[in-house]
């Protein structure tokens, strides 16, 4: 598919129960599921509960075998490249935290940077003498290439970004910051859980050695689901911070090997039914086309921003020079948790994001608390008019 169209997008809204229910604007914090994600999953439990769990895995093992085949494809890498875990957070500290970082070690990061990332920073420059470089914006608010590259010594460990901020619509440079730190060997690890399902990835084509991504989010997968990739070249260098009987193998009384695919970072226990709705989110996104969704999503996104551009007293919040289907803004004389509110009375599904989230973002730019309404393909252009005339009667 090249595009979306009308037909489509009613096509779309079909499949997913909770368009009739309310105006969903939250796709970057939990999208609504199509109706067939939610039926493999309660499939699956209804299975578990008649016939056993292990019994009721075994009988779909090849169907969860095949989702890191579907997984894999959304990002041009191979199965045995992808680890399966419950949350992009989860795979984003498997391959952090296994990195090994001593003192005087540099890790770089961009300004729009989320705060479990952040924070997971912080904690190991405290315990190791490691250091956190925040690299700057460039005019257009995105990460800066040529500081990135001003940067670089030996004693950079690690390039690490948020490929879209939690806080905005902004989608930093991936495949050029891939180029700089393949050139330089250093290690690149991305976070994709806000443009998984709305941008279309290309592992081999970013470069990265690292990438993470959540099911519930653009993927419109269950919650507590996330999975990543991890370049051959860097997976068999480290070995993760935890280990158990799924991730190595217990050779002899004092020896054990680690798996030598990417499950060497995922534990035995896990949501099978869960895993499979992912499988299933996957499979329906690249029955859509990433192209095709990325072009419908950007498209509403931007006339969002120019319709809440246009109301006095309000103010869009989004950088970047390509910009995608999340949109920040705040309105003078409302305070951001009240427009939620009000919103939320119409039916409508928005998020807030604060300074706790990204603290560099909001300190550098004195940014307010902001309204974050993130559109999907799902989306019309009618419920993008609801939430404008919404919102003017806050303004």
């Amino acid at each position: 598919m090249t595009s979306i169209q009308e037909a489509d997008v009613q096509r779309a809204r079909a499949d997913t129960p909770g368009c009739s229910e309310v105006v969903h604007f939250n796709n970057a914090g939990s999208s609504l599921p199509p109706a067939r994600v939610t039926e493999t999953v309660i499939e699956h439990l209804r299975a578990e509960s008649v016939k056993g769990g292990y019994e009721a895995a075994a009988d779909v093992a090849e169907r969860l075998d095949g989702v890191y085949v579907s997984l894999a494809r959304l990002l041009n890498a191979q199965a045995e490249d992808i680890a399966i875990t419950d949350s992009a957070t989860r795979s984003w500290q498997s391959i952090f935290y296994a990195l090994g970082f001593g003192a005087g070690d540099r890790i770089l990061t961009c300004r729009s940077e989320y705060a479990s990332n952040a924070i997971a920073y912080l904690q190991v420059a405290r315990r190791t003498g490691a250091t956190v470089e925040v690299v700057d914006d460039d005019e257009s608010g995105q990460l800066d290439v040529a500081d990135l590259r001003r940067r670089l010594d030996g004693r950079v460990k690690l390039i690490a970004v948020t490929h879209v901020p939690t806080q905005g619509g902004l989608v930093n440079p991936a495949e050029e910051i891939g180029e700089v730190a393949a050139a330089a060997g250093i290690p690149f690890l991305l976070d994709a859980c806000q443009s998984a399902g709305q941008l279309d990835l290309d592992v081999q084509r970013i470069r990265c050695d690292a990438l993470s991504v959540t099911g519930r989010k653009y993927l419109r997968g269950p919650r507590g689901t996330g999975f990543h990739y991890v370049r051959p070249e860097l997976r068999d260098s480290l070995e993760p911070a935890m280990l158990d009987l799924h991730s190595a193998q217990w050779v002899s009384p004092t020896e054990y090997e680690l798996n030598p695919t990417a499950k060497r970072f995922e534990s035995w226990e896990r949501d099978f039914a869960a895993m499979l709705g992912l499988g299933v989110a996957v499979d329906y996104a690249l029955d859509w086309g990433l192209s095709a969704i990325d072009e419908r999503v950007s498209a509403l996104a931007a006339t969002l921003r120019t319709r809440l551009g246009e109301l006095s007293g309000v103010r869009v919040h989004d950088q970047g020079a390509r910009r995608c289907g999340i949109v920040t803004f705040s309105v003078a004389s409302t305070p951001a948790a009240e427009v939620k509110t009000r919103l939320s009375e119409a039916r409508i599904n928005t998020s807030v994001s604060s300074r706790s989230s990204a603290q560099y973002d909001f300190t550098a730019r004195e940014l307010p608390d902001m309204i974050r309404a993130s559109v999907h393909y799902f989306n019309t252009e009618d419920e993008v008019d609801l939430l404008v005339r919404e919102v003017e009667k806050l303004a």
